[in-house]
């Protein structure tokens, strides 16, 4: 039987000591008059009625009122016109089932009322009666009077407990709707047991607190302070259980809690008259940590509600977190909006995520989480498992949720639920109420039904899966009751003697919830140390539309009964994280393959001209171009060439621990080719230059061929003890250098690239390049100023030399090019090593070109020639021809000179033999003249 209890009426303090009042000895009674009697009668039933009539009056006018502020609020702030239209409905009908019940109440209590009315005048009409059997029969209709209003509940067997159940409200958990039906079915059972309470009838007082615990401080006040006594308090909702047990500790009375999951409630301290059937939030952290364990999950995501239950749930979970070693890479939290929360769950590429929160809150999460498509076959949500199965598709319109039924739950397919076992799991076990937990599930979607409720259609009330706790609540009072009174009536005491001050006997009811144990529809019923519920932990996980179990956790045993049912979106168990792969750049295959074809061709191609160079040596067209100089010049340029495919080499072919090496090699590769092929020649130019400059000298002295190889060593001197210094102080070392993410080639949302590129470099790599780059700079310089100045000289003894200056001209435009472009391009490894192996190859192909081809055309034309000196060879014979070459010189001038004075002799003779000639013209003719006359 449950009794509407009206909030607003307040009896005075001293309601709280009623058994004080109940001692009390009453003054002795007047005589009484019939005619008197009949009159106080009949004026107290007309008195009662109309004071009834004006409660019904301003309960209906109160439930009204709140129903008309709500229909305001949604009208002000709602923008969808189906919200309007049910609130309006909603209004009007102003919850019929109350209203019902109600006038039911005030109907019956009229007939009452009536039926003392008619007593009455039976009295009077028979005033001959004994005065003995007028008093008696005054008193029996005085005690149907008070069975007939409001305060029908006081009778003596009765013992009354208070109710708080969330039924209504904007956010929280509205249980009530499922555990107020089973909490009535509990006490229409326990009632029906003559073995238990010793003839004494359990009655529940209740009012709802819509989980606020403002509201449920005043109707905990109300149920106190109006008549009658409670023994014990009912409560649900987290929130309203916290105010409700920390304040009726001062009253003595115990709490026992249905549906309260809040980590905080389980501190003795603060909460020390305090009970719950429903296990603690706790339960669920050693769940989800086994499982994160089990499917190798070692980073995850919090996402709570701004309420106490969940803050002090996720500090425990973060206790057990940081004692598996799984990070917690972000904690966010909201008040009413998720929207910002969820936004940045997608920035911190959260995965495994856990969700703590209210079913209201719930459904705005997941319409978020479908927005932002966090979601999937790479996400993993877990919800709180006491959840009604079909949370995510009710309510969506009045709660002003923008997503569709069809969204909702595609973004809910697949998420797991951690939840304690509320309903016993042997369907078949008879329970201490003689039914089995099918039985207890007829009868409760029965009485749901008969409230309005669409049971058939899978439409259950907020609650539904905490109803047998509510229902196992009841009959925990039932037997700590029974059990208290046994120890009482050892004292001659019983429960009828507790008082708000009494704390003996509230001790006595504390020992005997603290010592109850019996089967109930939700399991076994038992309480820890800390008023807890001790039970096992239910894992689900929603598939195509219904939740499948996937097994059991048992806490203190720490066992996991896993029945291999899960199934994931895609086909595998998503990742904690997007994996990350760390993918090297590597030079192209083909462009590899292809630069190291031309290498070797290079390097064979001077290999064949050495050959040929050393074959023909003794040929006038080989010695007159310093073959030594040419064979150093081919040398350098087959380890440039191999200086080039080094660069082409990289990680795919060495490991890193060998990559220091790698880069040494290239450094003194590259450096050590270019000062041998450049410097053979820079040599020979600077002997042209030489020559040119400086004849008398150069013709005075004979230069020997040690000398050849003296500017090539000074070069080679100095890169030796450049690398050697930068090896020593600051080598070069493997440096890899990381690129932004990139999507995979095939797709996979799990897996992203990290590019990555090796590098040779050095702590102070920009002041070696910039030594290197200046010693060899001024060197190209210096050469080119050479090839410049000498570029119209032709000496016999460099017959090469116009082509060794073209040779110089291009080394120097293309390293000119190259230098400062590989620096710009040095992110990018298949152009970097393009643009420097080609710039290699083309200038060792074209210098051996220019210098050997002429030669090579000149052998094969002229294969027979007459060698130049039948002793020594190379370099060898060159100072004897030379120093012939000179005395011929000098001799052909001197001999000039003679042919000059011969000549100058002949031209004085012949203008004296001219003048003789004219003279004796002249002679002959005057002679003539004379012989006329």
């Amino acid at each position: 039987m449950r009794e509407e209890l009206n909030n607003d009426s307040m009896s005075q303090p001293r309601a709280m000591t009623l058994q004080g009042a109940r001692d009390r000895a009453a003054p002795a009674a007047a005589p009484l008059r019939t005619s008197h009697i009949s009159f106080f009668l009949e004026k107290i039933t007309l008195i009662r009625l109309y004071l009834q009539l004006i409660q019904a009056i301003a309960h209906l006018h109160r439930k009204a009122s709140v129903s008309f502020q709500r229909l305001r609020v949604n009208f002000n702030l709602s923008k969808r016109p189906l919200v309007k239209l049910k609130e309006i409905v909603n209004v009007f009908s102003i919850r019929t089932r109350t209203v019902y019940c109600v006038v039911k109440s005030f109907l019956v209590t009229t007939l009452v009322q009536l039926f003392i009315v008619a007593k009455c005048g039976v009295c009077v009409a028979r005033s001959r009666c004994r005065r003995r059997c007028e008093v008696a029969r005054v008193m029996f209709l005085l005690w149907l009077s008070a069975c007939g209003g409001y305060s029908e509940g006081r009778r003596d067997n009765d013992l009354h407990i208070g109710g708080i159940f969330p039924m209504e409200g904007e956010g929280g958990w509205q249980g009530g709707q499922a555990c107020m039906p089973a909490a009535e079915l509990a006490l229409a059972d326990v009632n029906a047991r003559s073995d238990l309470l010793s003839g004494f009838k359990l009655r529940l007082h209740s009012n709802d607190s819509k989980c606020e615990p403002g509201l449920g401080a005043s109707v905990m006040y109300n149920l106190l302070y109006n008549p009658p006594q409670k023994l014990l308090l009912l409560a649900g909702c987290s929130t309203v259980c916290t105010t409700v047990a920390e304040a009726a500790k001062m009253w003595n009375l115990m709490v026992l809690c249905y549906g309260a999951s809040s980590p905080a409630l389980s501190d003795r301290s603060r909460f020390p008259t305090l009970f719950r059937t429903h296990p603690s939030a706790t339960v669920h952290n050693p769940t989800r940590i086994k499982l994160m364990q089990k499917f190798a999950w070692s980073r995850i995501a919090i996402l709570q509600q701004a309420e106490e239950v969940f803050i002090s749930t996720v500090e425990d979970l973060e206790a057990h977190c940081k004692k598996a070693g799984i990070e917690i890479v972000t904690r966010q939290s909201f008040l009413s909006d998720p929207a910002d929360a969820v936004r940045n769950l997608r920035r911190q590429d959260a995965r495994v995520i856990v969700g703590l929160f209210y079913v209201v809150a719930a459904r705005r999460v997941l319409c978020e989480v479908y927005k932002h498509r966090l979601y999937g076959k790479s996400y993993v949500w877990f919800f709180i498992g006491w959840y009604e199965d079909n949370w995510f598709e009710t309510n969506l319109e009045r709660e002003g949720i923008e997503c569709t039924v069809e969204q909702m739950r595609e973004a809910a397919e697949g998420h797991l639920t951690t939840e304690a076992l509320m309903w016993n799991q042997n369907a078949n076990q008879t329970t201490i109420s003689g039914m089995t937990s099918e039985d207890f599930r007829s009868r409760l979607n029965e009485a749901l039904r008969e409230a309005g409720y669409d049971i058939d259609g899978e439409r259950y009330p907020e609650g539904y899966q905490e109803a047998p706790l509510a229902y196992d609540a009841v009959w925990s009072v039932a037997l700590a009751f029974n059990k208290t009174m046994e120890k009482l009536q050892k004292s001659g005491l019983s429960l009828k003697n507790f008082t708000y001050t009494n704390k003996k006997i509230a001790d006595d009811i504390y020992e005997a919830i603290n010592s109850t144990s019996f089967l109930g529809v939700s399991g076994l019923v038992a309480f820890s140390s800390q008023g807890d519920r001790i039970a096992l932990t239910q894992i689900e996980q929603l598939t195509d539309n219904h939740y499948v179990k996937l097994g059991y956790y048992d806490t203190q045993a720490d066992n996991l009964t896993w029945l291999d049912r899960e199934r994931w979106v895609g086909g595998k168990v998503p990742p904690d994280r997007t994996v990350v792969v760390n993918e090297l750049r590597t030079v192209s295959l083909p462009l590899f393959a292809c630069m190291t074809a031309l290498c070797i061709a290079g390097i064979l191609a001077a290999i064949a001209l050495i050959v040929f160079n050393i074959m023909h040596r003794h040929r006038r067209v080989i010695q007159w171009s310093h073959p030594a100089c040419n064979t150093v010049m081919l040398c350098g340029c087959c380890v440039c060439l191999c200086a080039a495919v080094a660069l082409g080499v990289d990680g795919r072919w060495v490991l890193p621990q060998h990559f220091n090496g790698l880069c040494a090699a290239r450094a003194w590769l590259l450096a050590t080719g270019f000062s041998m092929a450049y410097g053979a020649m820079f040599t020979k130019v600077w002997r042209v230059h030489r020559h040119t400059t400086k004849p008398k000298i150069d013709n005075k002295k004979r230069i020997h061929g040690w000398k050849l190889y003296t500017m090539v060593g000074g070069l080679l001197v100095v890169d030796v003890a450049l690398l050697t210094a930068w090896q020593l102080r600051d080598p070069l070392q493997r440096r890899v250098e990381t690129f932004p993410l990139e999507a995979p080639r095939h797709h996979d949302d799990d897996v992203h690239i990290r590019p990555e590129l090796e590098h040779c470099e050095s702590k102070h790599n920009t002041v070696w390049l910039g030594v290197m780059y200046g010693y060899k700079g001024l060197v190209l310089v210096f050469g080119l100023f050479l090839a410049y100045e000498t570029r119209s000289v032709k000496v016999r003894q460099i017959n090469d030399s116009r082509y060794v200056g073209m040779s110089i001209y291009n080394v120097v435009v293309l390293c000119l090019i190259t230098a400062p472009v590989t620096l710009v391009i040095a992110s990018q490894q298949d152009a970097a090593f393009a643009f420097v192996s080609l710039a290699i190859v083309f200038c060792c192909f074209l210098s051996m070109a220019l210098i050997f081809v002429p030669k090579v055309i000149e052998v094969i034309r002229h294969p027979t020639e007459r060698v130049e000196s039948g002793r020594g060879s190379g370099s060898g014979s060159a100072p004897a021809d030379e120093e012939r070459y000179r005395e011929l010189v000098k001799e052909n001038e001197e001999l000039q000179k003679l042919i000059t004075q011969k000549e100058e002799r002949i031209r004085v003779l012949k203008q004296k033999l001219a003048e003789r000639e004219a003279a004796a013209a002249d002679g002959v003719t005057q002679d003539v003249q004379d012989e006329r006359i």
